[in-house]
């Protein structure tokens, strides 16, 4: 059995059920997958799964400073060859980055705790996810002696700020890189050597039976609609409430919904409370996500008006049960969202955002719904959980045995 680590900065985290999707399909598929996280989440836990998952997780940083110390002294003299290799590769990767290189070298001493852990628990492969910090852990334990690693790449972050980040020495020193859209692929094609290419895959972040194996359902008449994520600047929930309020204005009768919590939250209820639209917008805080599937089945159109993504997940949810959506024109969300499934429009464009809330709500029930349902079947076809998890266990298989 191949024991595969996976390793993040915070998990479970409540923004990051794919990740546990992601993990439990392995596990179904028989890997021995061992959870870590370099930091512990500051987010209040409330989905039973995260609950769950948080007792299989191990946080690095609970060592302590002085862990971190052994952990580097062990390695010095345990390892010294390797140890000078990796602290080149830290100063290579620390040196004019944004974090600098105090932080590369607390880096490799984090790298060098996993290797103790790593060495007890038999781990074969570390894969993980996000290209930031834990792709630069990952590669530094590599450097001393440990085992191969991959990662997946997101985005926007690791593309706002590729060369800081040394995506291309992220690359170069893995096994293998996973984009989790056609438009992630492209942007790591761009940063990263021709010769690296062949390493990089998309794989999808996927669904699970929550929303791809359930009873289709009716779209309610009521004129709501729905918006679920982080409140924070780049989510866009800021343009939706000043269109939203510009319709009202209009004498369009509807409801928003934002599910959801983060640091934009007070910024937004002051908008909402001065407009006087506490009537007509409500926010949710962060629900399970059992219930993120009940906002959005009672909801006619889910919206999500972002500036900066990778593919939200959120989208694929909507689809899956059969709501259309409506979304911008950036990153990977056109390979997801298709005119016969929803509306995109161009990112910042309140006019753009209010017509097309506009014409949704004004779409019969029933073209609504043959929309969810080529959705739903788009997702079923692209983006379920156990057939993309197959790609990333052939993978896993292949650099871990």
């Amino acid at each position: 059995m191949t024991t595969v680590a996976y390793l993040t900065n915070q998990y479970p985290k409540i923004s990051h059920s794919f990740i546990r999707r992601e993990i439990l399909a392995l596990e179904a598929q028989g890997f021995n997958i061992r959870r870590y996280s370099i930091r512990p989440c500051p987010d209040q836990l409330i989905d039973p799964g995260d609950l769950e998952e948080l007792e299989k997780t191990k946080v690095l940083l609970s060592v302590g400073g002085l862990g971190l110390v052994v952990g580097l002294i062990w390695v010095m003299v345990s390892r010294p060859i390797a140890f000078v290799k990796a602290i080149g590769l830290a100063i290579k990767i620390g040196w004019q980055s944004d974090r600098g290189l105090w932080r590369h070298f607390i880096y490799l001493a984090e790298a060098s705790v996993l290797l103790f852990w790593f060495g007890i628990a038999g781990v074969d492969h570390v894969h993980a996810h996000f290209g930031t910090n834990p792709a630069a852990v990952a590669m530094l334990c590599h450097a001393l002696g440990g085992p191969s690693y991959s990662f997946t790449v997101h985005g926007p972050d690791e593309f706002d700020q590729p060369q800081t980040l040394h995506l291309d020495t992220k690359i170069a020193h893995a096994a293998f890189v996973v984009a989790v859209s056609s438009f992630g692929k492209s942007q790591l094609y761009r940063w990263s050597n021709p010769e690296h290419w062949p390493k990089i895959h998309i794989i999808h972040c996927g669904l699970d039976r929550l929303f791809l194996h359930q009873p289709r359902m009716m779209l309610p008449e009521t004129p709501h609609i729905v918006c679920i994520g982080r409140l924070c600047p780049a989510k866009g929930q800021l343009l939706l409430i000043e269109a939203v309020s510009q319709l009202i204005a209009d004498g369009m009768n509807l409801k928003l919904t934002l599910v959801g919590d983060g640091e934009s939250r007070a910024a937004l209820e002051a908008v909402i409370a001065a407009t006087q639209l506490k009537d007509v917008i409500t926010i949710t805080g962060w629900v399970s996500s059992s219930r993120i599937r009940d906002y959005l089945l009672g909801a006619k159109v889910k919206v999500l008006p972002s500036f900066a993504e990778g593919l939200p997940v959120v989208l694929m949810e909507a689809l899956a049960l059969g709501r259309p959506v409506i979304s911008t024109y950036i990153a990977g969300i056109p390979e997801l969202v298709e005119p016969n499934n929803g509306w995109l429009i161009p990112a910042g464009s309140i006019p753009a955002l209010k017509e097309a809330i506009r014409v949704s709500l004004a779409t019969s029930t029933a073209q609504l719904q043959e929309m969810g349902q080529a959705g739903a079947e788009r997702v079923k076809t692209d983006y379920n959980i156990e057939t993309e998890t197959v790609k990333l266990s052939q993978l896993l298989t292949a650099y871990g045995s």
